[in-house]
């Protein structure tokens, strides 16, 4: 993977397959953590809205356009990005990329369609909950933590949507949806000099109608191994709404330990989820961690998942993940049981995570090899398809120490011990947070 810094701090990550398709993604780090307490959800708002029309085209428009262009398109916003993706045919990619560039960077927010965009994400939102699984974990959220974003629905509340207007919508844009707040990830089998130039072309193009894409005031150098911050950014502008009292968010708090219970009628057993926060861990951490998931409730084989559900029959599904996103860097352990055995599976959980944290023997050498292995075939395989590696590629650059991480994550552990990723485990296993939703 090549990374090169363009013209005005935009990040561009190339990397070079063969095939016929291209895909790309345009990611900024504007996602719902940019958010404050006034304007929850605007974040996917905006994602909706720059869809709508820009200065040069009309919504009508930009669907055909993308559907000549685009065999498949997307975008959507989590806690610390939002991302616009999308796969052409290589001869096909200047124009498949121009029609997303000037959707993200020139949208012309207009009245035309706004209440009614806005009365779809209610929509959504009222769907949202539909997920028990992912609505055990929004609840979870909600209960255990005060300060953070992700008490709060990515997508916000019904009054808050309600609440926002264009001119925010605007401003939001204005202020986080700049060149050197930009990565673009391009996977394809063109040659990275014609990637450049039709990069670098779009770019010239916006700045002559919108001179000022940069939170700097001076042009940031494109050089070799600098990443721009965005938050050593020198202006920005005072949202419409700073004269009401709001709250800004945390990035990171602890969740309260405790087990938090809500009742459903409507679903039969129960969905229980466990939150543990990694926020204190070093990215070599995260990445032990994940090792030590795969073992522990990661696959049918782990630890968990054969003595609840293969000698035990006691639950559906567990499984464990490691969130490393920014502003949500939390492990969780997720199953579906009855609630008659609800109270069996806490403790057997409890007793296999006190065990674990002062197990000898297990973490060897050769534990850290097949570990490491695993984890490398079931990434390679993730990443496949092109429009997946490109996705992922931007978001890594985005949340972490860059996008190479994706590729080399469980390659660059080397010396790896017992001790180290035992220190990992008993960081973790601290205090228990449980959420269920049950019948």
């Amino acid at each position: 993977m090549d990374k090169i810094f363009l013209k005005h701090g935009v990040r561009l990550l190339y990397e070079r397959v063969p095939g016929n398709i291209t895909s790309f993604t345009i990611g900024l780090e504007a996602g719902a953590n940019s958010e404050n307490s006034n304007n929850l959800g605007i974040a996917h708002a905006v994602e909706h809205m720059v869809f709508k029309g820009t200065h040069s085209k009309s919504e009508k428009e930009i669907n055909e356009i993308c559907n000549e262009y685009l065999g498949f398109h997307n975008a959507m916003t989590n806690y610390p990005y939002v991302v616009y993706y999308g796969s052409s045919l290589k001869e096909d990619f200047k124009n498949a990329f121009n029609i997303y560039f000037d959707i993200v960077f020139n949208p012309a927010f207009r009245e035309e369609g706004f209440k009614e965009e806005m009365a779809v994400i209610i929509e959504e939102l009222k769907e949202w909950s539909d997920d028990v699984v992912q609505h055990c974990e929004d609840f979870l959220f909600y209960e255990t933590f005060e300060k953070r974003r992700i008490k709060e629905l990515i997508i916000g509340r019904e009054e808050t949507i309600k609440a926002l207007t264009l001119e925010e919508i605007r401003e939001y844009h204005e202020k986080f949806y700049t060149l050197d707040n930009c990565v673009i990830s391009v996977v394809t089998s063109l040659d990275l000099s014609e990637v450049i130039e039709i990069i670098e072309g779009e770019i010239a193009s916006l700045n002559k109608t919108k001179p000022l894409l940069t939170h700097n005031t001076c042009e940031i150098e494109a050089l070799e191994g600098v990443k721009p911050s965005f938050t050593q950014r020198s202006s920005e502008r005072v949202s419409s709404r700073e004269s009401e009292e709001e709250k800004t968010f945390s990035l990171y708090e602890n969740p309260k330990a405790g087990v938090y219970i809500e009742e459903n009628l409507s679903i039969n057993g129960c969905k229980v989820q466990y939150i543990f926060p990694i926020h204190n861990l070093s990215e070599r951490e995260v990445t032990l961690l994940q090792l030590f998931n795969e073992y522990f409730v990661g696959g049918t084989s782990s630890l968990l998942y054969d003595e609840i559900r293969t000698k035990r029959g006691l639950v559906y599904d567990i499984q464990g993940k490691v969130k490393g996103e920014k502003g949500i860097k939390l492990y969780t352990i997720t199953l579906s049981t009855s609630k008659e055995n609800i109270d069996l599976v806490r403790e057997i959980i409890k007793e296999k995570i006190d065990k674990v944290k002062a197990l000898k023997g297990i973490f060897t050498e050769d534990f850290f090899k097949k570990y490491i292995k695993s984890q490398n075939l079931k990434r390679m395989l993730a990443l496949e398809k092109s429009i997946v590696l490109s996705m992922h590629l931007a978001v890594y650059e985005i949340m972490h120490s860059g996008g190479e991480l994706l590729l080399n994550e469980f390659y660059n552990l080397s010396n790896c011990t017992e001790e180290e990723i035992l220190s990992v485990i008993n960081k973790v296993f601290i205090k228990e947070t449980l959420g269920i939703i049950r019948n």
